[in-house]
């Protein structure tokens, strides 16, 4: 049965524990119509109404013990809203939505990937050559310029920040938002900040990213919604039964927890994916703490109801998933399926010590060059999604600029805001970094801005804070450094291969040429990795050391020489 409000006069609801339920129509400042949904199907009430035209405001009302008839509820598979969410009641209404068959799709050829996270409120809100009408949207992301930049620099999918219709948080001051989005409440609904077209403005950008070869990963959220913990607001789940749909845990520090494992969370998250998936055309998701995505009864299980109900979707096995492998209960890393990505902050973390100098890192770097197969065991290597710095910590410039956060203007004391390998470095350390992201196994993936010396000031948890991309570039030397690191990775076979290296395709040297040894590696600082793949041979050299050393590169092939490709 189809759940939600529906232009053909369809309309069905989930409230367990419920006795009546209304459906109430809006037109102006003012309720003009309610209708009682007549019949029931276990927790769902139903019926069929007159057709409900596009772009008409409805919203709920519950009856029963322990439900408030007064409230308004906002239908949680609506598709569009009539504003942005606020906390005070209504939240918003929702808006009914015109019946569209689904987007053409297919998988977008296969190349070397560079994943591109991005803030859609962000990536063009300053940029000269996009029309300001269409700055900071959808609209703005579908615009040539826009895309050209995004090819220029290499890019394969985008990743987008969440785009699903949020809400504030209850602790922020007055003047100051909730920037970021992760704090969802429709979860099928564009926010309208972000799409003032709706799901055809959403869908257009996809088309147009998708044409240039650019896939469109969405970021969303299932493991929490806004309306947060006892004190928050009642918007829209909670009010259709709040026992039977949010854990009594806090795994995702948000004060709620979506119980997937329980039949009518797990259809709401299943149904909003499979409609961003078919209405918007989207070639995957990438799901935020996806650990506790996969929790019951609170311990990770492969076998968790929703990654086994992803896993068997005729749409969304066809799709490509991203996890963020941990929760504020744990991490489990290298325990989804093979095939889906993972964010690897063992690389992160690791590629930051060895550049700030850290002793006895040799080893653990080698580690994450080549594939992270520590973690990604009998798994393909580009599942090992490999980053230095995305939105949730760290911008590259600042983890090399700021030995620790400064996050006074957060509200919080510069409490918030995750504690981080960071150090007062030089503009060479982002660099140098950079090279080790492009040479390792694995799928890289670039935070917006960092290609060209985005700051925010030192803010490592800037989600309330509005830091868009500048526009000219703020180091235009760094971003042509960053555009040809990307075309030297996907020219070259040796640095863009999926197999875990084997003695013939990568060996570890010494400065001097000599080969590591096992004793060699706990005391080692500078290291380099000779790759070979389908006749092509690099030489990556790497010395964090504050002294130069003298290198000595193996003898060319016959017919070949060594040229240099970055430094």
């Amino acid at each position: 049965m189809r759940l939600g409000a529906h232009a053909d006069g369809h309309v069905a609801i989930p409230a367990p524990g419920a006795e009546r339920v209304f459906l109430c129509v809006f037109a102006g400042d003012g309720e003009v119509a309610r209708h009682e949904l007549r019949h029931r199907l276990g927790d769902v009430f139903h019926d069929r109404l007159p057709p409900l035209p596009p772009g008409t405001p409805y919203a709920f009302r519950i009856h029963g013990p322990g439900f408030d008839p007064d409230r308004l509820i906002l239908d949680p598979w609506a598709k569009a809203l009539d504003r942005p969410l606020r906390r005070t009641p209504p939240p918003a209404l929702g808006v009914i939505a015109a019946e569209e068959a689904p987007a053409p799709w297919a998988p977008l050829p296969e190349r070397p990937g560079l994943i591109y996270e991005l803030h859609v409120g962000h990536f063009t809100r300053l940029h000269p050559d996009v029309p300001p009408p269409r700055r900071g949207t959808f609209a703005g992301l579908a615009h040539p310029a826009a895309i050209a930049y995004l090819l220029e620099l290499g890019v394969t999918a985008v990743e987008l920040m969440p785009v699903a219709a949020w809400v504030d948080d209850r602790h922020l001051p007055e003047g100051v938002h909730n920037i970021w989005g992760y704090n969802p409440v429709a979860l099928l609904a564009p926010d309208p900040r972000l799409a003032p077209g709706g799901m055809r403005e959403v869908r257009e950008a996809v088309a147009a990213l998708r044409e240039a070869g650019i896939a469109v990963i969405l970021d969303v959220v299932l493991n929490h919604t806004g309306e947060g913990d006892a004190l928050g607001p009642v918007l829209s789940l909670k009010g259709l039964g709040q026992p039977h749909w949010y854990r009594a845990t806090n795994e995702s520090g948000c004060g709620n927890v979506l119980a997937l494992e329980r039949p009518w969370p797990l259809r709401l998250a299943m149904d909003a994916l499979r409609h961003w998936a078919e209405a918007a055309g989207v070639d995957g998701f990438r799901l935020d703490l996806a650990a506790t995505l996969g929790r019951v009864e609170g311990a990770f299980r492969e076998d968790a109801p929703f990654l086994l109900a992803c896993r068997q979707d005729p749409v969304l096995r066809t799709r490509r998933f991203i996890a963020e492998p941990w929760d504020l209960a744990g991490h489990a890393g290298g325990r989804f399926p093979a095939g889906w990505g993972e964010w690897n902050d063992r690389f992160r973390d690791d590629a930051r010590r060895f550049w700030r100098g850290d002793p006895g890192m040799a080893g653990a770097m080698a580690t994450r060059l080549a594939g992270s197969t520590d973690i990604f065991r009998n798994r393909p290597l580009t599942d090992s999604v490999n980053y230095l710095a995305a939105h949730d910590g760290f911008t590259l410039r600042d983890l090399v600029t700021f030995a620790a956060k400064r996050n006074e203007a957060n509200g919080e004391g510069n409490r918030d805001g995750p504690e981080e390998v960071s150090w007062d470095g030089t503009p060479a350390d982002a660099r140098a970094l950079l090279v080790t992201l492009f040479a390792a196994r694995g799928t890289p993936m670039l935070g917006m801005g960092d290609e060209s010396g985005r700051t925010q000031h030192g803010n490592n948890n800037a989600w309330c804070q509005d830091f868009p991309l500048a526009w000219p570039a703020e180091d235009p030397a760094l971003l042509r450094f960053v555009r040809r690191l990307a075309a030297v990775r996907a020219a070259h076979p040796a640095l863009h291969g999926t197999a875990p290296l084997t003695p013939e395709t990568g060996r570890w040297l010494h400065p001097d040429g000599t080969a590591f040894a096992d004793a060699d590696w706990a005391h080692a600082a500078a290291l380099l990795l000779l790759l070979e793949e389908a006749g092509d041979r690099c030489l990556l050299a790497l010395n964090p050391a504050p002294v130069p050393f003298a290198l000595a590169v193996p003898p060319p092939r016959p017919g070949h020489r060594w040229r240099l490709l970055a430094d």
